[in-house]
């Protein structure tokens, strides 16, 4: 005969098992749903978005370009194309798979959702920009458009993400990138950047490790097979041609040169005075908004006071207050000397806004 107790605590531990497993909403059952559905959203919005790409570089998207960017089988991605005709989101066709008009609508809103986000992460927190893609591409598929839009607002609506990409409108309308690669410049040619294309990965690194964004004028060294050198920010960088490709620029006449004329607070030596004329567009988010903060603002007259023992960082003099400022935003501070102070402010207004 079954013990009354062992039945009961039998009967409790099983109840306990299904509450478990299938709690509605919260069980495992229904996470395990959940995680599924998900995964599949991230699938279809990621081959919507490799569609899109592939349709503005003019190149044919098969089933194995399909299968390749997402990592996925062959017999995976020929099911996904499938799922996707069925909803109305792409067509096959002779010159390959193709976005319906509903497919590009969905493509754009999990692109400007992309886009702004890499803005937010740009312009209002300190996350390093080597991680701002990658946040990115987990966040746009977890942000609804009512979100979105709340961001777009609280961000004054961007018309352009931190690397140069447009942004498209809630109403799906993207202009055109602008620029050629600088790979297009002869020896001796001016260009302003435009764009950094943040894919692949490693190449977007290299790019980040040299210093270059969007706003920076350069000036082509020399162009050879092999190797592109150029002049940025007053420093000689020497890139790949295939690396080169990953930055656009616009060409710009030689009279409207470079920044130049203006040094950085770093070159400021102990008990010189200078003026400062603005800070590098490089300088974002809590950081630049910090120095800001501090004074350090068009206009503002700065000392070189201390220096510690290894020159980083230096203790500046600003509004009658002692900061020490460490020399890496140093660099991203524009200065001239105080008789200067209108025509260099002038100057850089203008460059900044070209």
């Amino acid at each position: 005969m079954i013990n009354p107790l062992f039945a009961l605590l039998v009967a409790l531990a099983l109840s306990t098992v299904i509450v478990v497993l299938f709690w509605p909403g919260k069980g495992i059952y229904a996470t395990y749903k959940n995680a599924k559905r998900n995964t599949s959203r991230v699938l279809i919005e990621d081959a919507l978005k490799h569609l899109y790409d592939y349709e503005e570089r003019n190149v044919r998207c098969t089933l194995r370009s399909v299968a390749g960017h997402l990592s996925i089988s062959g017999d995976d991605a020929t099911r996904l194309i499938s799922k996707l005709q069925s909803m109305g989101l792409v067509e096959s066709r002779q010159e390959g798979i193709k976005l319906t008009p509903d497919g590009r609508s969905y493509a754009l809103r999990i692109i400007r959702v992309h886009r702004l986000w890499e803005r937010y992460l740009a312009d209002e927190t300190s996350v390093n920009e080597i991680e701002w893609h990658l946040n990115a591409e987990e966040k746009e598929h977890s942000i609804s458009v009512e979100e979105a839009e709340t961001l777009a607002a609280q961000l004054g609506n961007p018309v352009y993400d931190p690397h140069g990409d447009p942004i498209p409108t809630k109403d799906g309308e993207i202009p055109k990138r602008k620029g050629v690669p600088l790979t297009s410049l002869k020896t001796g040619e001016f260009g302003r950047i435009t764009h950094i294309e943040d894919e692949p990965h490693a190449i977007y690194t290299q790019l980040v490790a040299e210093g270059l964004h969007p706003g920076i004028q350069v000036r082509i060294i020399d162009s050879a097979k092999n190797r592109i050198k150029f002049e940025a920010n007053g420093e000689e960088c020497v890139l790949a041609p295939l690396f080169a490709d990953n930055v656009n620029v616009i060409p710009l006449k030689q009279q409207e040169e470079i920044t130049s004329d203006f040094k950085s607070l770093s070159s400021l030596k102990k008990g010189q005075k200078a003026v400062v004329v603005g800070i590098s567009k490089a300088c974002r988010g809590p950081q630049r908004r910090r120095l800001m903060d501090l004074g350090v603002v068009s206009g503002t007259v700065v000392t070189a006071e201390l220096e510690s023992i290894g020159h980083d960082p230096v203790a500046y003099n600003i509004k009658g207050a002692t900061i020490a400022i460490r020399r890496k935003n140093a660099e991203q501070i524009y200065i001239q000397p105080e008789e200067n102070e209108l025509n260099a402010q002038k100057k850089f207004n203008e460059e900044e806004l070209n």
